[in-house]
């Protein structure tokens, strides 16, 4: 995906099918609301013959979704934000994979990597969080921090967001780049000890905006009472919030950006120019 996120001319697969596995919430509709707003635009984009979503936590499950795509390829995409237990176990057994490429039943199934494990979401993340400053904010001035969930159990959960944290502080433009974390140090509560300048824009690490972003980190930054109801959609990204000498943007999850659509695709395509796809004679 180009850095200044503009629509590109894109190859197509016309004989496969793009399945994309999210975790899902059988509580909260904002969970998987970006997966299937993922499926209806690379729908309308048509770059494959068939695109379906397949979840862990709700229907249609992933059995399911391959028992009714009938392309002779498949590309499975993990709609995660990082590689963990849930793409490295319970999809390939809940896919029946074999590995990066499985053949079965005349089919060929390609398992690509986790769209937030892909280089192409520095460029995401850092257009959601000027987009949230808007024009009248120098970013220079501000600090972009990166919110994620983490985790002791798996170290893997927060490289995702490490590495992001470099490369958006390694391009310059704003004048700090941090990262913090529910379940880790350091803690989202900490954000004024992680943060040096005034005027922060904090970005959630997160496919949907479930409990965590509506809920939990609301509540760890100070933006709403641990009593009082959930954070609404439709308010997230207005600010700036003004917490003592502080001021403080808050954004949707990145997994809501349009522009995920196109790190998926480039996904695919990483998978097929890394030539683990078979190739055919």
């Amino acid at each position: 995906m180009r850095s200044d996120l503009q629509p590109e001319r894109r190859r197509a697969w016309p004989g496969a099918a793009l399945v994309l596995a999210a975790h899902g919430s059988s509580k909260s509709a904002g969970s998987s609301r970006p997966t299937h707003e993922l499926v209806r635009a690379l729908r309308a984009r048509g770059p494959f013959a068939e695109v379906a979503a397949a979840f862990w936590k709700e229907g249609p499950r992933p059995r399911e979704v391959l028992g009714a795509v009938r392309s002779p390829e498949v590309y499975i995409v993990p709609n995660f934000i990082s590689e963990g237990y849930f793409t490295r176990t319970v999809f390939p057994r809940e896919f029946g994979l074999e590995g990066q490429v499985t053949c079965r039943d005349g089919r060929r199934l390609y398992y690509c990597r986790p769209v937030g494990s892909h280089h192409s979401m520095t460029a995401v993340l850092q257009h959601r969080a000027l987009a949230a400053l808007g024009a009248d904010q120098d970013p220079a001035d501000a600090c972009l921090l990166i919110l994620g969930h983490g985790t002791g159990r798996d170290v893997n959960s927060a490289v995702a967001i490490r590495r992001q944290v470099a490369a958006v502080g390694a391009l310059g433009l704003f004048g700090e780049v941090r990262a913090a974390f529910l379940d880790q140090e350091p803690l989202i509560g900490r954000w004024r000890e992680v943060t040096a300048h005034r005027d922060v824009v904090a970005v959630p690490f997160f496919i949907g905006n479930g409990q965590h972003c509506l809920e939990d980190i609301p509540s760890a930054l100070g933006l709403r009472a641990p009593a009082s109801p959930p954070l609404n959609e439709d308010s997230l990204a207005r600010g700036p919030h003004h917490l003592g000498d502080r001021r403080l943007w808050y954004t949707s999850a990145i997994g809501t950006e349009p522009h995920m659509a196109d790190v998926i695709l480039d996904l695919v395509e990483e998978f097929d120019a890394a030539e683990i796809r078979p190739q055919t004679t």
